[in-house]
This record gives C-alpha cells, structure tokens and sequence, in this order.
C-alpha cells in the first residue's frame, strides 16, 4: 500500500464523486417553460400543479409550497397560535431552524436528547418533558431514518400536543409503509440545494386537514383566499410564496426521486457491510419501522480508542484521499451563541453531546455513485489503517 495522501502519497481517488444537485434536460425544459409564460412568481401554474404532484405522491395530502423550509415551520406553529408562554420540544442534534423557528413566534424550544441508534428524538425523554406550557413537539427524521412516530403520537395525543415533523431530509422516505410529513398534523420539508429534492432554495408544508391548509395558503400569500381578489385580506399574511422556476425544477426532480432513493438505499446496504468489518467503525443501524430511507447521508460513529487513530486525524487522512467525509454538528444545537441569550430549555442530553464528537457522515453525492466509486471509499479506509501508525505522528503537539 503506497503512502498516506496526507505524507505525501498518491491519493486513492483524485476524480470527483457524481455532482449534486443533479439535474438534466427536464429541469431546463421546465425553466424555460417558466421563462417563455411570462408568469415567473408565484401565481405560476407549475407552483400549483407541483403541490398536487406533491400531495398525490405523499398519499392525498395539502401541500403549500413556501420560500423555504425554516418558513414552513414557522407558518405551521403560526397557524396553531403557538407563541409567548408555550414551550414546543425538539431535539438538539439538528439544523438551527427546528428551534429557531420556535423562538420566532415567541415560544420557548425544550431540548429533548436524542435516541443513540437513529439520533431522533427519544420518545421516553419527550414524555417525560411535557408540562402545562407544551403545545407541540417536532421529531426530525435525521438524515432521512424515520423518527418513532407511533411512540411519540401517542404521547403527543394523551397530552393533545401538535406533531410537527420536520422532515427536511425525508423526502419519499417511510415509516411502517407510510411517507414521512404524513404522520403528524404537519409535515414540513426542505427544498434547499444539498437536500433529497432541491430547487436550490424552497420548501412545502403538508397537511390532512383541508381547514388547516387553507390557513396556512392565506398566511403565506397575504392573508388572500383562493376564488377571491386580489387585493381582498382576510388576515394578517406574509409572502412566503415560491416561484414558477423552482417548481418546474421540483417537478422534474420529483419525477426522479423513487429512482434516486433505491440507488442511496443500494450503496448504503453496500457501504454498511464493508465499514462494519473495519474496527472503531459503526454504521447506524436501521430500525424496522423506517421501511423506507431516502438516505441523505451514510452515517457512522468513529471509536478513535478501538480504531486507534485520532478522531480529526482519520477525517485529514480520508479526506486527502479524495473521500469527502464530514462531521457534521460539532457540538448540540443549544450550545450555539445564539441561545446563549435566548430563552431554552436543556433536559439533559448527554446522548446528543457523546454523538457530536462520534459522528461522520458522507454526503449524498457518495451515496449515487457507481460500484467502483463505493470501492474507493472501502479502499481509502484501508489504505489509512494500514498506515494508522504513521497516520498517528500526524497528531499536533500539545502545548
């Protein structure tokens, strides 16, 4: 085996993996469908024709589409008078925008650790949080595994709490053979540039309940009403409307994404197998329940003492190979200085501290390649620890 990439050696894999976001000759039929109308904003008749794509796909929901997905979630906790006084539980292992939506209406997040095989939120640990002042809880489903939605509806109906999932990686994936956003009273997603399905930017909310979609229509849209004028208001709106482009690129990347799924859940399988056999390495294990996985990203924890490599050596090491590993929080999401001066809740979430500093991930763009593109990665990984010994004097010298 020729030397480490980081000493000066070869690297395994000097191409780059497939690009993501992906697209073809359908997303710029659609653009410039859109362009050629003459209709660009959000009245489009591709916004419409998305959300019955969208709703039909999901098994008969409402869908909205909306500027993003940070919006959709604020616009789901607007329209269940959620705000000042109230506390919402969410987990700590997620993007900022499950809480910081949260504290836009003027509610309190209450941090909930997270369960150690899925990284969702731990349904016990829900329970056990709920007081007088919860309204809501919002489960993610992290990096598109489901979330224990049984469990954590049940708790949610004894205490009559709103389900808000956010499902901004979940995209087409499942739990007990149903689509995730489905499940709760809301269901929120993430059409931004590195997510399942992406209009670079953008996002949607969906809903069973026709009373509740037509309230979160009128919010987004300037308090209008569909079959009314234009300048009629029927409450106090915002523009949270998405334009004509970023729904004909949905549309076209909506018409791929059952294609794209069973390619992720493929190499996934593949990628498990071959970085179990690796000592310190553990992929995540699946649950029964996530009968399907939109897998936007391959995760596993690192065991530096087992691997006997340093955590942040091994990320230098792969990544100079040409292998485009990540960690992906650094540390929960309560410790950011945002929060340092906003008011939160901490449960306790030792859970959620220890996965932080064990967690890797490889990026979506890995997950759709070829058979030898996987093969690279299985090759970096033994190329570095067969040279761990060496790989170890790449470690800083304490002051």
């Amino acid at each position: 085996m020729s030397a480490l990439a980081k000493l000066g050696g070869p690297p395994v894999r000097s191409n780059p993996f497939p690009s993501w976001p992906y697209f073809d000759s359908a997303e710029e039929r659609e653009v410039l469908e859109v362009v050629r109308s003459g209709v660009w904003g959000g009245y489009n008749r591709k916004v419409e024709e998305f959300e019955d794509c969208f709703a039909h796909y999901l098994g008969g929901q409402h869908c909205i589409a909306l500027s993003n997905g940070t919006v959709s979630l604020h616009t789901a906790l607007h329209i269940e008078n959620i705000g000042p006084g109230h506390e919402v539980i969410v987990p700590p292992y997620t993007f900022v925008a499950t809480a910081s939506a949260v504290l836009q209406v003027g509610a309190v997040p209450v941090f909930v650790d997270i369960d150690p095989g899925t990284l969702n939120l731990d349904p016990e640990g829900f329970g056990n949080a709920i007081n007088a002042r919860t309204r809501a809880v919002i489960p993610v489903h992290f990096a598109g595994h489901s979330a224990d939605m049984e469990r954590i509806r049940q708790i949610a109906q004894g205490h009559q709490l709103v389900v808000i999932e956010d499902a901004a990686h979940a995209h087409g994936a499942e739990y007990m053979g149903r689509k995730l956003g489905t499940l709760g009273e809301w269901g929120s997603f993430s059409f931004q540039s590195t997510k399942v399905m992406t209009s670079g930017e953008g996002g949607c909310l969906v809903t069973s309940d026709p009373a509740r979609a037509e309230q979160a229509r009128s919010y987004a849209n300037h308090g209008r009403r569909r079959e009314h004028g234009w300048y009629e208001h029927f409450r106090a709106g915002t523009n949270y409307r998405i334009t004509g482009f970023q729904a004909g690129i949905l549309l076209a990347q909506l018409n791929r994404l059952d294609a794209q799924i069973a390619i992720r859940e493929r190499n996934s399988e593949y990628l498990r197998k071959k970085l179990s056999e690796f000592p310190g390495l553990e992929p995540l294990p699946r649950q029964s329940y996530a009968t399907r996985h939109s897998q936007l990203l391959f995760l596993f924890r690192f065991h530096s003492e087992i691997a006997g490599i340093d955590r942040q050596v091994f990320e230098d090491c792969l990544r100079a190979e040409g292998i485009p590993v990540q960690q992906l929080y650094p540390y929960p999401l309560y410790r950011n200085p945002m929060f340092r001066n906003s008011p939160f809740k901490n449960a306790g979430c030792p859970i959620a501290e220890t996965n932080c500093e064990m967690i890797l991930a490889l990026p979506i763009n890995v997950l759709m390649g070829l058979p030898a593109d996987l093969d690279d990665v299985v090759s970096a990984l033994q190329k570095i620890y067969e040279n761990k010994h060496v790989a170890q004097s790449l470690m800083p010298v304490s002051q």
